[in-house]
């Protein structure tokens, strides 16, 4: 981490979920939907309807992970972006890092049908 991402780093862990987006982000909407298709009822930030969104935007940038939203954090980890979080479903870790963090409560994959 180039630069001082404290910030971020504590508003990532003040959740099971934690998403900073942006209200006009079409990947974040896609991220909010797949999360609340599990359940879960994540901490949204919107960087551009909030006062320091520029702060946290240049916090998240200073990760070096592509894209500043949408990034995701997951019992206080950062996973990533959207390249993270569809690697992580596709490979079925998702809904069991989702559960350990006490972000989803029961999950049952017959109810996806």
């Amino acid at each position: 981490m180039a630069r001082n991402t404290n910030t971020v780093m504590n508003l990532g862990a003040q959740g099971p979920l934690v998403i900073f987006s942006k209200s006009d982000c079409c990947m974040s909407d896609s991220m909010k939907i797949l999360f609340y298709g599990f359940g879960a009822n994540p901490t949204i930030y919107e960087l551009d309807q909030l006062q320091n969104g520029k702060q946290l935007e240049r916090e998240l940038v200073a990760f070096g992970r592509g894209p500043s939203v949408p990034m995701v954090f997951i019992g206080g980890e950062l996973v990533g972006g959207p390249n993270e979080v569809t690697s992580l479903h596709v490979r079925g870790e998702l809904v069991r890092k989702l559960l350990r963090a006490r972000a989803i409560h029961i999950w049952n994959n017959e109810r996806r049908g």
